[in-house]
């Protein structure tokens, strides 16, 4: 487990930062700026939770943990001298994803429209963190692009995207309270 004695250390005081397997890059670096946006999406959960409570909560509180995993796979890089045994995605976290979702999404009615972030505080802050996790995604796939990374995790950072999207809904008093895009309406 990771032990925290001491919060600066001033190793980043030039603008690098290591990985978890001792590598030293740039702060800027592509790798920083996806699990740094993952954290980013950690952060708007949280907020969302202060406004979910019973088994939604609870699933939130699951994801944030993931969330660290998810972070913790990416900060050591699938081709690192030591990244044998190291914390990963795995398969069963996409599939609890997949089930919470199918969960939820059973009890809403069918969108006639696009939703728009609001209806309530947690949907907001849901919506925020599904645009945030969008973001990460994004970022993932241009690092992935440039160097492996854990496939499963992008799976699991695109299906949390929907499972935020879902949740949004169902928190909003199970889609009734959804406010929904008019197409030109403000013509």
């Amino acid at each position: 487990m990771v032990t925290l004695n001491r919060i600066y250390t001033k190793t980043g005081d030039k603008g690098s930062s290591a990985l978890g397997d001792g590598t030293r890059l740039p702060k800027n670096a592509l790798r920083f700026s996806a699990f740094g946006t993952v954290d980013e999406a950690n952060a708007a959960i949280g907020i969302a939770r202060l406004h979910a409570e019973g088994a939604l909560d609870e699933m939130l509180m699951r994801i944030q943990n993931d969330l660290f995993d998810l972070g913790a796979d990416l900060c050591v890089p699938e081709t690192a001298r030591r990244s044998e045994g190291r914390l990963r995605i795995a398969e069963a976290q996409v599939e609890r994803l997949e089930r919470e979702i199918d969960a939820m999404n059973a009890e809403l009615a069918p969108l006639t429209s696009f939703v728009l972030p609001g209806g309530s505080a947690a949907s907001a802050y849901l919506h925020l963190a599904r645009a945030i996790t969008r973001r990460a995604e994004r970022l993932m796939v241009e690092l992935a692009a440039q160097e492996p990374v854990n496939d499963t995790a992008l799976r699991y950072i695109n299906r949390l995207s929907d499972h935020l999207f879902v949740a949004s809904r169902f928190v909003n008093d199970k889609g009734a309270k959804d406010v929904l895009w008019v197409p030109g309406g403000n013509r």
